[in-house]
């Protein structure tokens, strides 16, 4: 049994997802209502040009992680399927751990630990495992002052 085509399908769907204003358009939307917003929101939150966003939003309806529709002059994009954000709840577990594993943090994991909430049944599971164990070590007592 050939299984490299999934193997290309899962690198190009990998690849699709490697641009920062794509992953933050993804968090976006997950954490939508309906998984779903306009692109005025978009822009608004990415604070991308619009024709370097629509070429971001463009790859990933590709690969088929976006679905767009048209409301008058407004378009909304929405996760095409749910399991995306689940996805994006795991990508950040892994990173937490693995930013949390690091000697030299260099902020990257506080700025992670504040990003906003994202949704996701089974996942989000994952993700409060991997907070849990990252909980801030409460700090030793100081040590008396002695006069």
């Amino acid at each position: 049994m050939d299984t490299q085509p999934l193997y290309a399908i899962k690198a190009e769907l990998f690849k699709s997802l490697a641009h920062p204003v794509r992953i933050q358009v993804l968090e976006v939307l997950a954490a939508e209502p309906g998984l779903a917003a306009p692109v005025s929101r978009l822009l608004g939150v990415t604070g991308a040009e619009p024709s370097a966003l629509s070429q971001h939003l463009a790859v990933l309806k590709r690969v088929g992680v976006v679905e767009s529709s048209r409301s008058g002059n407004a378009v909304h994009y929405r996760l095409a399927e749910p399991l995306v954000a689940e996805l994006l709840v795991v990508a950040r577990a892994f990173l937490l751990r693995r930013l949390a594993g690091l000697d030299a943090d260099d902020g990257r994991l506080a700025t992670a630990r504040h990003l906003p909430a994202l949704p996701g049944a089974s996942a989000r599971a994952v993700l409060e495992a991997a907070l849990t164990e990252l909980a801030p070590i409460e700090p030793a007592p100081a040590e008396p002052v002695q006069r």
